[in-house]
């Protein structure tokens, strides 16, 4: 149920090309100097999300000061980069022009800084609940190194949904992303849910690294295991020839197996599909999750 990569997609994964809204969505984005994960991570879904006002916010800059060999999100050339403070103003400015009732924000890591930026995460909340009490938001949060003030900081602000992603299986984890650790994202995951039980939590998985049926299975159950909620599954798109390739495109059929697997083994909601990526789809998971 897989197809050996050639540098070839396949007819499953093609793409819409942007028209002239979404080019303009674009450079909206630049004049506000607001940086999206869709547009700096080159998401394949850009164009389709674009068109439905759909957007991930990606706060504390567009430079990473970690190498994952996945990310097409740029890298940090030197530590102790400045916060920028009127970010989550002009985010959530954007939010009220665009009528955003459903907001998901994530972050480049930023290790140089004591908090790992958790505390951005929280004025951006704090300023959108300010601009409208009935938004909802959902986190997507690196790491920040495990630091228990940082992820007893987020589950206080109360988003609807935190989510961190394990990417990949746990042979492959260590290849994708040197600088990280699966074994901490685990235990991030289990932290949240321990600091609140009632927090809705999500996690993805990339496919298509040279991964195992067994060991996508497995890490299914190691995410349950620290009962999260909510997962994803879709096909790894290499950004550029330096990044790390793609192994194997994976057939839908494998994709819906995987679903009714997650399913079966007590997640709240499941959306696996080539096209899939952690936010999409976002608000329609979280109102599964949260009517289950």
């Amino acid at each position: 149920m897989s197809v050996r990569a050639e540098g070839i997609l396949p007819s499953w994964l093609k793409q819409e090309l942007p028209d002239e809204a979404v080019l303009e969505g674009k450079r909206q984005l630049r004049l506000s100097k607001i940086n999206t994960v869709c547009a700096d991570a080159k998401c394949p879904n850009l164009n389709s999300c674009f068109k439905k006002n759909s957007l991930t916010f990606l706060i504390l800059g567009n430079a990473c000061t970690r190498n994952c060999r996945f990310c097409a999100v740029g890298k940090a050339k030197k530590s102790g980069l400045p916060v920028d403070t009127d970010e989550p103003s002009r985010i959530i400015g954007l939010v009220e022009k665009l009528g955003l009732k459903y907001v998901v924000i994530t972050s480049v890591t930023r290790d140089d800084l004591p908090d790992g930026g958790a505390s951005e995460f929280v004025r951006v909340i704090e300023t959108a609940r300010h601009s409208d009490k009935g938004i909802k938001i959902e986190l997507l949060i690196p790491d920040f190194s495990g630091k228990p003030f940082a992820l007893e900081a987020l589950v206080a602000a109360a988003p609807e949904v935190i989510g961190h992603n394990i990417e990949t299986v746990k042979r492959v984890h260590g290849e994708l992303k040197p600088q990280c650790s699966y074994d901490l994202s685990i235990l991030v995951l289990e932290k949240i849910k321990k600091l609140s039980p009632s927090q809705i939590t999500k996690s993805s998985i990339m496919l298509g690294l040279g991964e195992e049926r067994d060991e996508v299975i497995n890490t299914m159950r190691d995410l349950r295991g620290s009962a999260v909620d909510i997962l994803t599954l879709g096909q790894y798109l290499s950004p550029g020839k330096e990044y790390y390739p793609v192994v194997k495109f994976i057939e839908e059929e494998r994709f819906g197996e995987y679903r009714d697997i997650g399913l079966s083994l007590g997640f709240r909601a499941v959306l696996s599909g080539p096209k899939v990526r952690s936010s999409y789809s976002a608000q329609d998971l979280y109102l599964e999750a949260a009517n289950a």
